[in-house]
């Protein structure tokens, strides 16, 4: 099968179109032909060689996590799902391939695009461990620093239509597009809390940053407190008192299906900022790891 690998760790120029042996699905798997597969930040951490202390690889190694596509194989003691029907999910590896296998997935709704259902596992199942772990709810004010890309557009759509009032940080040109999906945003840097209580004298009851750019003390002031801030994104975490999570400590998969009834509900929705052919992932990568992307960067596979 056709995919993208690399053999060594380095900048976009280590991926290469490969042909290698098509995975097959075993117990508890089905495997997809990959209609679509999505661009993270993750993939492009764990190719330069970022992550390799925390996720170890044996290289070669082909990179990816979200895929959708057409079931062609199912595993056993696999139930609800058969040959033909469409999906998407997370590839247990190998998301820039013809052929994935999956073991967490979701039905992918008739409206929603190939290049939609691709962009989202990873940032849907972020976004709804996250508000669960800060255990967001009906009533509350939110605010989520970095609220314009995947994740924190994510997160604010779930946590609006859990009943929460978002707040978000986001360049002045997002804006517009923030207060559409139901956010009050305001501006990044010096004079954020000041800016925070201007919007909502009442407080704030919880921060989610998903940017990672040492906003975690200007957060603790504006909740009141570190136990009420959570970071996916800064590794300064603990010296402030806050909490960090990652899929490595356990992922919420029940996000996909989450994402669906809200998707079906026309309350969610997540941008593809722009599509590559496979054979384009290197330029797919260096554009996503610019960090200047407005919803999703997706690979068309077939």
């Amino acid at each position: 099968m056709r995919a993208v690998q690399f053999a060594e760790y380095g900048g976009p120029e280590v991926l290469q179109p490969v042909e290698v042996p098509e995975p097959h699905a075993g117990p508890g798997q089905i495997r997809v032909a990959v209609r679509a597969a999505g661009v993270n930040p993750m993939d492009w951490k764990v190719r330069s060689g970022a992550m390799r202390r925390m996720m170890p690889l044996t290289l070669p190694a082909i990179p990816g996590i979200d895929v959708a596509g057409v079931v062609d194989e199912v595993g056993a003691g696999v139930t609800g799902v058969g040959v033909g029907d469409e999906v998407f999910g997370f590839a247990t590896s190998d998301g820039y391939a013809e052929y994935a296998v999956l073991e967490h997935f979701a039905a992918k709704p008739p409206k929603m695009s190939w290049e939609e259902a691709a962009g989202l596992p990873v940032v849907a199942e972020a976004a709804v461990r996250s508000l669960d772990l800060l255990g967001v709810r009906e009533g509350d004010i939110v605010l989520v620093n970095g609220v314009s890309g995947g994740v924190g557009q994510t997160a604010a759509q779930i946590a609006h239509a859990r009943g929460a009032t978002v707040l978000g940080t986001a360049g002045p040109a997002n804006h517009d597009y923030l207060r559409a999906l139901g956010v009050t945003p305001t501006s990044y840097g010096p004079g954020l809390v000041d800016r925070v209580r201007d919007i909502s004298p009442d407080g704030v009851d919880e921060a989610l940053d998903v940017a990672g750019k040492g906003a975690l003390p200007d957060l603790i002031e504006i909740t009141g407190t570190p136990d009420k801030v959570l970071t996916i994104a800064d590794p300064d975490a603990q010296q402030h008192g806050v909490r960090m999570t990652s899929g490595a400590q356990g992922r919420s998969y029940q996000a996909l299906d989450e994402a669906v009834r809200l998707f079906e509900r026309g309350e969610f929705k997540l941008p593809v900022a722009q599509t590559f052919n496979l054979d384009q992932a290197a330029e797919a990568q260096e554009i996503s790891q610019s960090g200047h992307v407005h919803g999703k960067l997706v690979l068309r596979v077939a």
